[in-house]
């Protein structure tokens, strides 16, 4: 497959090779657009599930291990919700770099936090430009923080499907209660194992993640934090299905969609 960009657009830049991941089910390839990285330009390809004339679109950041179980997701949220819905999974090339709100240490393995999540979310924000759709954001583990994140930078989400968030991630709970969020609805959840481990920053997640949620309840906001059974691992495909089908359930009636345009 051949890829033809402006010469505007390649002027002084370096493409990297991207690695679609093509997973496998019922999709399509609905767009490639691009993200700048110090001198590399990065394509972002989206995939397409359900029904693309939907009113509801369900946006998720997502890896190549994301997109293998992508369609037990979408099986998932159908079997817990009869509304119809299009789920649009955008791929991410650099899991910590492009999720991340500021740069932080590593706090495990080699690879630091960046801060790419400016530029990723003005890069999603391009696919949700249909003024007559409802738009929910939703993710897993890191891209999960990604989406509790982008409530606070904009209105264009009626809610955020947040499956097991990254909430420990430094500094990120004081920002909850510093800034604004822009989202009325908000689903989080946990394994029930998650906070059990050696690492101490880690270990932290259930505090920030109880700390976070009775937070945004206080701001009015409609908030569940759902508890699921196991460690962090342990069926994300199922627990994001959740996550975007209680928002389908328990929000979408209460969204106005002209106010998320």
């Amino acid at each position: 497959m051949s890829h033809f960009f402006p010469r505007t657009m390649l002027a002084g830049w370096i493409i990297r090779p991207f690695r679609p991941g093509i997973p496998v089910g019922k999709w399509k390839m609905v767009s490639i657009g691009s993200i700048r990285r110090n001198r590399w330009l990065f394509l972002m390809v989206t995939y397409e599930y359900g029904n693309p004339h939907a009113v509801i679109t369900l946006v998720q950041p997502v890896n190549d291990h994301d997109i293998a179980g992508m369609d037990a997701e979408v099986a998932e949220i159908q079997r817990l919700s009869d509304k119809d819905f299009c789920l649009l999974a955008v791929k991410v090339d650099s899991w910590n770099h492009d999720l991340s709100p500021w740069p932080s240490p590593a706090v495990f393995g080699k690879d630091d936090f960046g801060d790419g999540a400016g530029e990723l979310l003005t890069a999603i924000l391009k696919l949700c430009q249909d003024k007559s759709k409802i738009y929910y954001l939703g993710g897993y583990s890191l891209a999960a923080l990604f989406a509790l994140w982008a409530a606070y930078q904009t209105n264009k989400f009626a809610g955020i499907a947040a499956a097991s968030p990254s909430i420990w991630f430094p500094g990120f709970v004081d920002y909850m209660k510093s800034n604004a969020i822009q989202c009325p609805n908000v689903y989080l959840s946990l394994g029930d194992k998650e906070e059990k481990t050696k690492n101490a920053v880690m270990a932290s997640v259930g505090d920030c993640i109880r700390d976070g949620c009775a937070w945004l309840k206080e701001q009015g906001l409609n908030c569940t934090l759902a508890w699921n059974t196991g460690g962090h691992f342990k069926e994300p495909e199922i627990r994001i299905a959740r996550a975007f089908a209680w928002l389908l359930s328990s929000a979408a009636l209460k969204a106005d969609k002209n106010s998320h345009g």
